[in-house]
């Protein structure tokens, strides 16, 4: 079913960090579907970037990326002082960039760069963009995190990033008030894993084949898998829905 059949942003404007690749591409393709300008704000894939550009505007839709730093608050304002200017108010942000190191390593040997590297970008940088969102959404807009199942039950060899993912939620939970006023909505989509490029070293051989049988609906989800919910929580249907961690994981948190 296509988004357009149950879900009309046209007029709308929305940025989604990451979106060069992954869930982000696939969100911003499915946000313009949907009739929204889509943004894309990504940091160094510009092939990637241009692509995604060129997907969305091939389906009809309205898209550009822009490049920069989202660790730097000052390239951080400039990405929303650039939409602004080109677009007017931003209804809808998706915060969906970070890192995932897929070595494991034990937080007794995590070296203290590796912890502060995924905390600056899965953390820092979601504190930074969301704070200029909190500025500039305009009232009724849509703030949506992209978090993890690892943010909720842990990860054991990947400190950081549970660590990371798991602080999204509070972030979540506080903000959804303080915009309420505004009838801004808050709200995290948490996935389990996903059959994307960041997770692929993981997903290899034997160790897919667990992964997948630890899945009660017994596959891995797809970046569209993902994407879907996202734009519900962008759209009206998802009005009423704030403050809230919508998780995506074909039941996994349900097992042990």
């Amino acid at each position: 079913m296509d988004a357009g059949d149950l879900i009309d942003l046209s007029g709308r404007v929305a940025v989604v960090t990451g979106g060069s690749r992954g869930v982000g591409r696939a969100t911003a393709q499915l946000l313009a579907r949907a009739g929204a300008a889509s943004v894309i704000a990504y940091r160094s894939r510009d092939d990637e970037a241009a692509d995604t550009v060129r997907a969305i505007e091939a389906a009809g839709g309205s898209s550009w990326a822009r490049k920069g730093d989202l660790t730097d608050a000052a390239e951080v304002a400039a990405l929303f002082d650039e939409v602004e200017a080109r677009h007017g108010a931003i209804d809808i942000v998706v915060v969906n960039h970070g890192v995932w190191p897929p070595e494991g390593v034990a937080l007794a040997d995590m070296r203290a760069d590796q912890w502060r590297n995924t905390l600056t970008v899965n953390l820092d940088s979601a504190l930074l963009v969301a704070r200029e969102a909190a500025r500039r959404l305009a009232d009724h807009g849509r703030l949506v995190f992209v978090g993890s199942t690892a943010g909720q039950r842990g990860e054991a060899m990947h400190a950081d990033y549970a660590a990371s993912k798991g602080a999204l939620t509070s972030l979540v939970k506080g903000l959804c008030v303080e915009l309420a006023p505004r009838d801004v909505t808050v709200n995290c989509v948490a996935p389990g894993w996903i059959d994307t490029e960041m997770a692929a070293p993981a997903l290899v051989g034997e160790a897919r084949r667990r992964i997948e049988a630890a899945i009660p609906i017994g596959r891995i989800a797809s970046a569209d898998d993902v994407a879907g919910p996202i734009v519900f929580l962008c759209s009206t249907l998802g009005r009423h829905v704030t403050g809230e961690t919508l998780n995506v994981n074909g039941g996994a948190v349900l097992v042990g």
